[in-house]
C-alpha cells in the first residue's frame, strides 16, 4: 500500500472510530494537486472551521459529508492551494486603484491626454497622481527624450497650475511637472542627494524626470500638504484596503507578503485584521529607519493576528533601485548608458545595522537587491552576520527580486540559505530592454535566472511586486513556465521551469519563506484552508491557454471569498 493510501485508510480508521465528524465543506469530483507529495493528486477533500480535515477519492471524502455540509462539484476542475504573493506592496495596490492607471498607455501623449483629462475635473492646485508608465514599453521616443526619458514641457504646458506627479512602472523614478518642481524649490541649481539623481538636459536644467531617493526632494512637499486627520487619514486607509483586498480575492491569491509597510500602516493594518475587514491574510515586511526599528521593533513582531491574518516578523531594505530606469546598481556600467553603473540608495553600512537588529530582534531581513553589484552587497552582509551568530541557524534571510546577479554570486544564495524572492512576470516585461541594459552574455549569464538558482539548491519564489506589474498570480506563472514575451519570443528558454514547480514556486515555497510552511502552501489535513479552483488546469492544458484561466472560487480559511459569476 503507497503513503498515500496508508494515510487515507489510517484517517478513515480514525473517523470510524471516531464517529466520523462531519465537513463544513466538501470539494469533490476534481483534480486536487495537493501539492504535498505524500499525497499527490486527489479527487477530494474535506474542511471543517478553517483547516483541512482530509483529502482522498470521492468515496473516501463522501463520509464527511452531513446534512449541513455545502459541497462543491468540481466537474472535473483544478484546485490548488491558495496562491501566494511573495513580494507586492499591498496598500499601494490598493492606491493604484485611485490615481491615473498608466500601465497600458502606448506613448508620452496618451498620458498627456489622461493629465489633461484629470485637470480639467480638479481644484486649481490640486495634485494630479499617477503611476505605470514605462518608456521602454512606449511605441515611440518622445522628441526631445533625454535617456529616453520624455521632458516635462508638455506635461507643463497642460497643467501650468496643478503639480503633478507620475511614478514610473518600477517605483523607482518619478515625473513631475513645473508646478511641483516650483513647490519644491528644485532648478538648475539643485544638487543630487546621496543615492538619487535628477535628470538633466543639455543645459542642465531638470527634465521631470528623478530617479530613486531624488524623488523625495518634491514628493515631500506633497506628504506636507497631505490630510493630517487621523479619521480621515484611517478611513483613506480602509478603503485603499478594501480595493487591495477585493483585487487579491479576485485573482486567487490568499496570502500577500508585503514588500514594506511604515508602523503607522501597519497599526491601521492590524485593526482592520482584528475588525475582521481582511480576506487576505498579510504577511508584512517593516519598512522604516534603523532609528525608527530600534526604537519599536520590540512591541511589533506579531504571529498569526487574527485568526492568522496578520504576521509581521521581518524587514525590508533597498540597497538600490531599478533596472528601467538605471537605478540597479552594477557592478560594469550600463551597456547603453556606459557613463553610469547605476544607483547605491542605501549604503552597506546602514544595511549593516539594519542586519545587527534583525538578528537582536529576532526577525527576518529581507533586501531589495537588482543589479549584481547589490546583490553581492547583500550577500557579503549577510554572510558576515551569519559568521557572527554562527549559532543562529534557519534564519530564511531573503533578497528581494534578485533578478541580475553575477554568475560567481549565484551558488552564494544556496551556500547561505538565502530565499531568492523573485517575481517571473518581470523577465518577460522587462526583457525587450534587458539586452540593451546589460548586453548579451550579462543577461544571458545571470538575468532571471530561476533553474540556476534551483540546480544549485536555493530556494525560488515568485509574485508581481504589484502594482508594478499586475497582482494576477496567473501571468505570473505563465511567465515562470514559458519565458514568452508579447512579441512571442522567449527570453533565455533554458530558465524555463516546469508546470509542477511553478506552482511550488507560489504555494510552498512562498510559505516556506516566511516560516508558514506549517499553516500554507499544501492541502495538507491540519493546514489552513485556503484553496483556489480554476477554469482551466494550468498543470495539463496547452501552454498557450495558460493565460486565459479565469478563478473559479478562491476559498480562505474553508470560506468563499470570491465566487466567479
Amino acid at each position: 500500500m503507497n503513503t498515500r493510501r496508508l494515510l487515507g485508510a489510517l484517517t478513515i480508521l480514525l473517523c470510524t472510530m471516531s464517529g466520523c465528524m462531519r465537513a463544513d465543506l466538501v470539494l469533490r469530483n476534481g483534480n486536487i494537486a495537493t501539492v504535498d507529495e505524500r499525497y499527490g493528486e486527489v479527487q477530494a477533500l474535506a474542511v471543517r472551521g478553517d483547516r483541512i480535515l482530509a483529502v482522498g477519492t470521492d468515496a473516501e471524502i463522501d463520509r464527511y459529508i452531513g446534512s449541513q455540509t455545502n459541497v462543491i462539484d468540481l466537474a472535473g476542475r483544478r484546485a490548488i492551494p491558495g496562491f501566494i504573493e511573495g513580494h507586492g506592496h499591498f496598500t499601494s495596490l490598493g492606491s493604484s486603484k485611485l490615481n491615473l492607471s498608466l500601465n497600458n498607455v502606448k506613448n508620452w501623449d496618451e498620458v498627456i491626454a489622461m493629465v489633461e483629462t484629470a485637470v480639467a475635473k480638479a481644484k486649481p492646485g490640486e495634485w494630479i497622481l499617477g503611476r505605470g508608465w514605462h518608456q521602454e514599453k512606449w511605441d515611440n521616443t518622445p522628441p526631445g527624450s533625454v535617456e529616453g526619458f520624455p521632458t516635462h514641457a508638455a506635461l507643463s504646458a497642460i497643467s501650468p497650475d496643478n503639480p503633478v506627479c507620475l511614478t514610473h512602472a518600477s517605483g523607482h523614478a518619478c515625473f513631475f511637472n513645473a508646478k511641483a518642481m516650483a513647490l519644491a524649490k528644485v532648478d538648475e541649481n539643485t544638487e543630487d542627494p546621496d543615492g538619487g539623481e535628477i535628470l538633466r538636459d543639455a543645459n542642465g536644467q531638470p527634465t521631470g524626470v528623478f530617479r530613486e531617493r531624488a524623488a523625495n526632494l518634491v514628493r515631500r512637499v506633497h506628504a506636507a500638504q497631505a490630510d493630517n486627520d487621523p479619521t480621515r487619514r484611517r478611513m483613506r486607509l480602509r478603503r485603499i484596503v478594501e480595493l487591495a483586498d477585493q483585487e487579491c480575492l479576485l485573482k486567487g491569491i490568499t496570502s500577500f507578503q508585503d514588500a514594506g509597510s511604515s508602523f503607522e500602516t501597519i497599526d491601521g493594518l492590524k485593526e482592520l485584521v482584528e475588525e475582521g475587514a481582511i480576506g487576505t491574510r498579510l504577511w508584512v515586511m517593516i519598512r522604516d529607519s534603523n532609528e525608527a526599528l530600534a526604537a519599536d521593533l520590540h512591541s511589533y513582531k506579531m504571529i498569526g493576528v487574527g485568526h492568522n491574518h496578520l504576521t509581521v516578523r521581518a524587514i525590508k531594505r533597498s540597497i538600490d533601485g531599478a533596472l528601467g530606469s538605471r537605478g540597479a546598481w552594477l557592478l560594469e556600467p550600463y551597456t547603453d548608458l556606459p557613463s553610469s553603473s547605476g544607483l547605491n540608495t542605501a549604503s552597506v553600512e546602514s544595511v549593516t545595522e539594519t542586519a545587527r537588529l534583525a538578528i537582536n530582534h529576532d526577525f527576518q531581513l529581507c533586501v531589495h537587491a537588482i543589479g549584481d553589484r547589490a546583490n553581492r552587497e547583500v550577500l557579503d552582509i549577510f554572510e558576515q552576520a551569519f559568521a557572527d551568530h554562527p549559532k543562529l541557524q534557519d534564519l530564511r534571510w531573503r533578497i528581494e527580486h534578485a533578478q541580475h546577479v553575477h554568475r560567481d554570486d549565484i551558488p552564494r544564495f544556496a551556500q547561505l540559505d538565502v530565499i531568492a524572492s523573485m517575481q517571473a512576470i518581470h523577465c518577460t516585461s522587462d526583457a525587450p530592454y534587458v539586452i540593451a541594459r546589460l548586453g548579451q552574455d550579462r543577461a544571458e549569464e545571470g538575468a532571471y535566472v530561476w533553474q540556476k538558482f534551483m540546480q544549485s539548491g536555493a530556494v525560488v519564489t515568485n509574485g508581481t511586486d504589484t502594482p508594478v506589474e499586475d497582482v494576477s498570480p496567473i501571468a505570473s506563472y505563465y511567465a515562470s513556465v514559458s519565458r514568452r514575451t508579447k512579441d512571442g519570443s522567449v527570453f533565455f528558454p533554458k530558465q524555463r521551469v516546469n508546470r509542477m514547480e511553478a506552482l511550488e514556486l507560489y504555494t510552498i515555497n512562498g510559505a516556506y519563506s516566511a516560516f508558514e510552511e506549517h499553516i500554507k502552501g499544501s492541502l495538507t489535513p491540519g493546514k489552513l484552508a485556503d484553496i483556489v479552483v480554476l477554469s482551466n488546469d494550468i498543470l495539463t492544458c496547452p501552454e498557450a491557454e495558460i493565460p486565459d484561466t479565469k478563478i473559479d472560487y478562491t476559498i480562505v480559511g474553508g470560506s468563499i471569498l470570491y465566487r466567479s459569476p
